[in-house]
C-alpha cells in the first residue's frame, strides 16, 4: 500500500477547518480528518462543508463512537464522510453496528484502540469485528497526565510494530508524535501517516499553528510519498 498523509483538523470552526484544509491540499495531503473538536463544535455541518469544498477527497469523521453506532455512522456518511471511527472499548454490538453501517453506506470503518488494557489485543479485536483500519492511539489526557507526574510519556511507537504484526489491515499511529516520528511510521509497517496536534495545529488552543505551515506540510508529504510501498499482510 502506498503511504497516505492524513491531516487532523482539530479546530472548532468550519471556516478555519476549510481554510486549513485548503492549505493542506495544496501541500499534498491525501485525506482530511474532521477532528473530534470540529465534530463537537460543528457536527455534520462541518463535515458537509468539507465535502462541498473537496468533492473527491476522502474525509475521516473522528466520531470516537461508543454507542449508537449505526446512527452516528449514518449521519456522517450522509454528510459526506468516507471514513468513521469507532472505539475498541465500545460494546461489541456497537462496533458491529458501525461496521454494518459502513457496509450499507459504502463507508470505511477505523477502529481506535485508545485506553485498551492490551493495545495489541484491542487492535486484533477490532479487525475480528470487521473494521477496515486500525488507529493505534495514545490519548492526549493520558500523555499529559503521565508527563505531569514526571514519568516517561507513552508513545504509540512503543507497540506500533506489535500492533502492525498482529493485524492484517492498515494501521495508523496517533498521539504526541513529533514530525520526525510521524514521518517514520511507514518504517514500522503503518502506511497511514497522521498530522495534526501538535504538529501543525496548536494543541492547547485548537487553532492553526503559527509559522509557514504549508511549506512544512509539503516537505512532510513529499517525504512520506517517496517512501514507497508499505506491505500490509493479511492475517492467516
Amino acid at each position: 500500500m502506498q503511504p497516505i498523509v492524513q491531516i487532523s483538523l482539530d479546530l472548532i470552526t468550519t471556516a478555519e477547518a476549510v481554510q486549513t484544509a485548503e492549505l493542506a491540499m495544496r501541500a499534498g495531503v491525501d485525506w482530511l480528518e474532521a477532528g473530534t473538536p470540529l465534530i463537537l463544535a460543528e457536527g455534520m455541518h462541518g463535515v458537509r462543508a468539507l465535502r462541498d469544498r473537496f468533492p473527491d477527497t476522502p474525509i475521516v469523521a473522528d466520531l470516537k463512537t461508543m454507542d449508537g453506532g449505526y446512527l452516528e455512522a449514518e449521519v456522517m456518511a450522509k454528510a459526506g464522510a468516507t471514513h468513521v471511527v469507532v472505539m475498541a472499548r465500545a460494546h461489541e454490538e456497537t462496533i458491529k453496528c458501525v461496521v454494518q453501517a459502513g457496509r450499507d453506506l459504502n463507508v470505511k470503518v477505523m477502529g481506535d484502540n485508545l485506553a485498551c488494557p492490551d493495545m495489541v489485543d484491542g487492535a486484533r479485536r477490532l479487525e475480528d469485528l470487521g473494521c477496515d483500519y486500525i488507529v493505534h492511539h495514545i490519548g492526549y489526557d493520558e500523555r499529559r497526565g503521565i508527563a505531569a507526574r514526571g514519568e516517561r510519556m507513552p508513545s504509540p511507537l512503543d507497540q506500533l510494530k506489535e500492533v502492525v504484526d498482529a493485524v492484517g489491515i492498515p494501521v495508523q499511529a496517533v498521539g504526541g508524535l513529533s514530525i520526525e516520528q510521524a514521518v517514520q511510521t511507514p518504517q514500522y509497517g503503518a502506511p497511514l501517516v497522521v498530522l495534526g496536534a501538535p504538529l501543525t495545529i496548536d494543541a492547547d488552543a485548537f487553532r492553526t499553528a503559527d509559522g509557514d505551515v504549508e511549506s512544512s506540510l509539503k516537505l512532510i508529504c513529499d517525504t512520506v510519498h517517496a517512501f514507497g510501498d508499505v506491505p500490509v499482510t493479511p492475517r492467516k
